[in-house]
């Protein structure tokens, strides 16, 4: 019996699903306006461009953030942080000289004779005195360089409801800009010292940042550690990665939960791009001692993987 010729119209939005719906002869890609003649053979056509599209057209970080942002729930689980007052020993704000527009990130120098870096981006609360203590306690740890960057250029905040807007002004070419010359400063000697290896880390917003910054800065970044981060799984940005990426996630998050990470596990290995995935028996935030929901005995384990996989990458 021959085949029905069957003509499917598939309408791709970047962040959303493919719209399925029949039309006249033809396979439509929305946006692109590109025309595929299907004939006998639309059904087979037609699944395996869907199966392409599984990967290909996953929302970008900064675009899941934007939902997660808009979730009440998601909202309501950010309890404000704990008041934290933090006088720097070591680090300094320095200006991040983004082309047309610097911004500001606080910086801390190498210890002598070390020459890696690491850019360390902020929840969603802002660039804070949290992430200040945190980008020096990684350089007492390890000696080196750190360099926290400011996506929301000068604002932070304890409001959740703040914070959730915060994320939202945040634009993929504005951010991606600041990661890239965040790393370019630092292998370029812009704060004294030219960074031989650069590693990235970043919690919550700032996971999925972290990913960005690796993924930015192609060749240039040797290590990327997500804390319960949302990644990108399109071949575009998985195409630039060169670096490993250390994924590490609560079995209690709602958000960044087993499915995005075996999503990203199966992106990565489709990809031959090497993935750890770590989770811990504990919540969104869990590794934030100014977090109400914060898990001493997984972040402390969490911190401990951390420090080890920059060790072995970033020497």
């Amino acid at each position: 019996m021959p085949a029905t010729t069957r003509n499917l119209s598939v309408g791709v939005t970047r962040g959303t699903s493919p719209r399925l719906a029949l039309r006249s002869d033809e396979l439509r890609l929305g946006g692109e306006d590109r025309k595929l003649r299907l004939g006998h053979n639309s059904g087979m056509i037609a699944t395996l461009l869907l199966a392409s599209m599984t990967f290909s057209h996953q929302p970008s970080c900064c675009a899941s953030m934007a939902e997660l942002a808009n979730d009440p729930e998601f909202v309501a689980f950010h309890l404000s942080p704990r008041p934290l007052r933090f006088t720097p020993t070591e680090g300094k704000n320095v200006v991040i000289p983004v082309p047309g527009k610097p911004t500001d990130g606080f910086y801390v120098p190498p210890a002598k004779g070390n020459h890696d870096a690491v850019v360390m981006v902020h929840e969603w609360w802002g660039l804070n005195d949290y992430i200040r203590r945190e980008a020096e306690r990684l350089h007492d740890k390890t000696g080196y360089a750190v360099l926290a960057i400011d996506l929301f250029e000068g604002k932070s905040t304890a409001d959740p409801k703040v914070a959730g807007k915060l994320t939202q002004t945040v634009t993929e070419p504005r951010g991606e800009a600041i990661v890239r010359t965040a790393v370019a400063a630092l292998k370029k000697g812009v704060y004294g010292q030219k960074a031989r290896k650069v590693g990235s880390v970043g919690f919550c917003f700032g996971g999925g940042w972290s990913y960005q910054t690796a993924v930015q800065g192609g060749k240039n970044v040797q290590a990327c550690v997500m804390f319960y981060g949302m990644p990108d799984t399109s071949t575009e940005a998985i195409s630039k990665l060169k670096a490993p990426v250390l994924f590490i996630y609560g079995t209690q998050d709602k958000w960044i939960n087993a499915s995005v990470a075996d999503r990203f596990k199966s992106a990565m290995e489709a990809a031959h791009k090497p993935v750890t995935i770590v989770p811990f028996d504990a919540n969104h935030g869990f590794a934030n001692p100014s977090n109400p929901v914060y898990n001493e005995t997984a972040a402390n384990e969490a911190w401990a993987k951390t420090l080890a996989f920059f060790k072995r990458n970033l020497k």
